[in-house]
């Protein structure tokens, strides 16, 4: 089994590598290319956007054709995405590279954790998600640090290339280790399950606590793609110094995600929601009083920056587990469905809302503090529907 888990590992690094690689190359990509940070930037929230959307299409699909077959595909899909990236000459190219890796990682997304589903369940379950999802919580702390080392001393396409080889070596494993796991009763639907998926999009309850998580992966979104504009060309670090701070918020999460899910446990999941609106809310006050309370010449602080930051991500870590719970909650007859649809609400939203905020002529503080701003409010607006819902389920058991 520990086998197994590993060669799901290797898929799984493929999503935060295909985001997290590049960040500290964005000024380069920009002038390489002959393009604008912003446009370079906006590939990330595109990105995730594909990758939202296309997990509704993958989730039929894996279960027609089986895991493995839809694994090889993604990891190919991919490679040729890498390969595009690293020889695009016009921005349109590097746009269109994100496209197929976002492609590429729905299918990979939707393989790793069916896959878990058909070996494993209870505790086991629980602690493969676990492993897996810690992972996803390193990468961000480690890539930039690796993709700027890569990229200053060999030029911004070097980090796609050393990426390309990395999915060459996992698209080996795949195609000589994993096994088929599809359990032979699978029922697959010979087309998208459009009904389904309406009809839990349209549950009050469900698109209440999705929204939350949108809310969060914006804030999220906005800060990974606007934090090389600001530190590196608004506070003037290096490329390897970007890595450095970035990759301690990185660290900074993993240890509040530890804490609230120790936390949970004692105080439940409303004050949890609470608890991460109010830090969201910080956040932004503490970038606009950044903004309006500090002299000019001493707003390239990184630290006037990265406070803020860390309050809202400490709010992010709050917030995902609780708002998910209750979100899927009334839906364990159709867990499958009612999860592609969270994360596809979650990427999809984040990234629309990342998109929004960028594109307003603000500063790139103002625009992070206006999405964490509403990041917040979504949270508080959950928090008094969990209550609710906690109430009712009292009277029941009553």
């Amino acid at each position: 089994m520990q086998k197994f888990l590993f060669l799901l590992l290797s898929l799984v690094l493929l999503g935060p590598l295909g985001i997290d690689l590049y960040l500290p190359a964005i000024p380069a990509i920009a002038l390489g290319l002959n393009s604008t940070e912003a446009v370079i930037q906006s590939s990330i929230s595109l990105f995730i956007l594909v990758m939202g959307l296309g997990q509704l299409v993958a989730g039929p699909l894996v279960d027609k054709f089986g895991r493995r077959p839809i694994a090889i595909i993604g990891v190919v899909i991919y490679l040729a995405g890498a390969i595009v990236a690293a020889t695009a000459v016009a921005p349109w190219m590097f746009l269109l590279s994100r496209v197929i890796q976002g492609l590429a990682v729905c299918c990979t997304s939707v393989v790793i954790f069916s896959g878990v589903r058909d070996r494993m369940s209870g505790n086991d379950a629980a602690r493969a998600y676990g492993f897996l999802n810690g992972t996803l919580n390193i990468i961000p702390a480690l890539a930039p640090l690796i993709g700027g080392l890569i990229a200053q001393y060999y030029g911004w396409r070097a980090p796609f290339w050393a990426l390309a080889g990395y999915t060459l070596a996992v698209l080996l494993l795949v195609i000589f280790k994993l096994p088929e796991t599809r359990p032979a009763g699978t029922q697959a639907n010979t087309g998208l399950p459009f009904r389904q998926y309406a009809r839990i999009l349209f549950n009050a309850r469900f698109i209440t606590f999705a929204l939350v998580n949108a809310g969060a992966m914006g804030m999220a979104l906005t800060y990974v793609s606007l934090a090389p504009t600001v530190l590196m060309n608004i506070a003037g670090l290096t490329p390897l110094e970007f890595s450095l701070v970035f990759g301690a918020n990185g660290f900074w999460i993993m240890g509040m995600s530890f804490i609230a899910n120790r936390i949970i446990r004692k105080v439940g999941r409303p004050v949890c929601l609470k608890t991460g609106g109010i830090l969201m809310f910080i956040g932004c006050l503490g970038l606009i009083a950044g903004i309006t309370l500090v002299p000019p010449a001493e707003q390239t602080a990184t630290w006037l920056y990265m406070l803020p930051v860390a309050s809202a991500c400490a709010g992010l870590a709050f917030l995902m587990g609780p708002a998910t719970s209750y979100a899927l909650e009334p839906f364990s007859s159709e867990a499958g469905v009612a999860s592609a649809l969270v994360g596809s609400v979650q990427m999809a939203g984040g990234a629309l809302l990342g998109f929004i905020a960028m594109a307003l002529p603000l500063q790139p503080k103002l625009s992070l503090a206006l999405v964490m701003l509403a990041g917040g409010c979504l949270a508080m607006l959950a928090r008094r529907a969990s209550k609710k819902s906690t109430g009712r389920l009292t009277r029941l058991e009553n």
